[in-house]
């Protein structure tokens, strides 16, 4: 049988991935690959550190004040009712702080900067496209497979489905719609039944169409390559090796009491949705999805900005960051890189984000932008979704907020007077 051969301490041995062996993806393969230095089988410690940008927000009150503005007064108007915001600039932790109470009411608890936060969509890249690419480096997952080689559930009567890639799913590009109230199917076996069977809405490949199914079925595919469910894959392999301490799909009870409530479900759940996933889709697939389903601080989030702004160790190398972090050049006009979204124009990022940028929003009103030529990111989590939905004033936020912080790191703030 050939073998998988890593740097380090293991060899395992290789495997037919794909049920057809002519779909196999390079079943002789050999790669050296380095680990990922959370590893449990090496040691960690002072390299630990360095993974962490350098906590420098001393004058955060002074060079981001109008930045801080912005977010006051969206809770000032009723918004949202929280928020925690960070913001990494050249290898340092330049903003770190939280605003407003978990809900409108005056006696709900204060927000704090250890305040957990529903990141919905951004757990896209934060966790599944991180796992995509780490299965990609270890040569364990082509982006150009047919997803019906890895979930043949997938295939159907529309022969148009063997024609859908892996990295079409990456790309929103597979020609699947962008929601289903799929959460109406009672469990969590019909729920996948239906979304494998959900008709597709255009040809493959010919227009990017933003989907929450694709990434649902890119889940189950990620999990099948590599023989793991997404959150413990995640947790051993992202969150830990870098260094997110209070990020994890389905958050443990003690820590219900540090996350602000997103929803007052009257609906579905009939109860106050907090501590468990808001979307209704992730909640029946039990808290774990490919399209949502991660809590984090702010820090958290910023920490692993960090570690993509470093060149992605000890994650993934520089190369396959890059590769997955790419605008896209198909479907025409596309913003879509692997996983990522880019700027557009008008773009959430705001408007002085570089070309080279790349980001997510998250529909509880989180968002993640990454601006490498700067070495700038901006992580801003909010829960914009209580007590409902309705409020859509976060997309006029979110840009004026990128933009003051930028301003605010590029204009000079005068020095104090002793």
């Amino acid at each position: 049988m050939p073998q998988v051969t890593f740097t380090g301490t293991r060899t395992i041995p290789g495997r037919h991935l794909y049920p057809s062996p002519e779909l196999c993806y390079n079943p002789n393969i050999e790669h050296t690959i380095l680990l990922s230095e959370g590893s449990s089988s090496l040691k960690t410690g002072s390299q630990t550190a360095s993974r962490f940008p350098a906590a420098v927000y001393e004058r955060q009150d002074d060079v981001f004040r109008r930045a801080f503005d912005v977010i006051q007064n969206a809770i000032d108007g009723k918004a949202f009712p929280a928020a925690s915001v960070a913001v990494n600039h050249r290898g340092g932790l330049v903003a770190l702080r939280a605003f407003g109470r978990f809900t409108f009411d005056l006696d709900s608890p204060a927000v704090t900067t250890a305040s957990i936060f529903d990141l919905a969509s951004v757990s896209k890249v934060v966790a599944t496209t991180s796992m995509a690419m780490v299965l990609y480096e270890r040569g364990l997952l082509d982006l150009d497979a047919p997803v019906v080689a890895i979930v043949p559930e997938f295939s159907g009567s529309d022969p148009r489905r063997r024609e859908v890639t892996v990295r079409m799913l990456l790309t929103h590009s597979a020609g699947l719609p962008a929601y289903e109230k799929l959460f109406l199917k009672a469990a969590r076996e019909d729920l996948l039944a239906a979304t494998f069977a959900i008709p597709l809405a255009v040809d493959p490949g010919s227009k990017a169409e933003y989907s929450d199914i694709g990434f649902i079925i890119l889940g189950i595919l990620l999990e099948r390559v590599a023989d793991e469910t997404l959150d413990r894959f995640c947790q051993r392999e992202v969150f830990g090796p870098s260094g997110m301490a209070h990020t994890a799909f389905i958050p443990p009870a003690t820590w219900r009491a540090s996350i602000p409530p997103t929803a007052d479900d009257c609906t579905f759940r009939k109860r106050v949705i907090q501590g468990e996933v808001q979307d209704e889709n992730a909640s029946v697939l039990g808290g774990v999805a490919g399209h949502a389903g991660v809590f984090a601080t702010a820090e958290d989030v910023a920490t692993f900005a960090h570690v993509v702004l470093q060149g992605g160790r000890p994650v993934v190398r520089p190369d396959t960051l890059a590769l997955f972090t790419q605008r896209q050049t198909a479907p025409r006009s596309t913003s879509r890189a692997l996983g990522w979204d880019t700027p557009s124009s008008p773009s959430q990022s705001g408007k002085y984000f570089s070309s080279g940028s790349f980001g997510h929003l998250g529909y509880t009103g989180t968002s993640l932008w990454i601006d490498p030529q700067r070495q700038l990111s901006i992580t801003l989590l909010t829960n914009r979704t209580w007590p409902d939905c309705s409020n859509q004033a976060i997309k006029e936020i979110r840009p004026a907020f990128h933009n003051a912080v930028v301003e605010g790191l590029e204009d000079p703030i005068p020095e104090k007077k002793l």
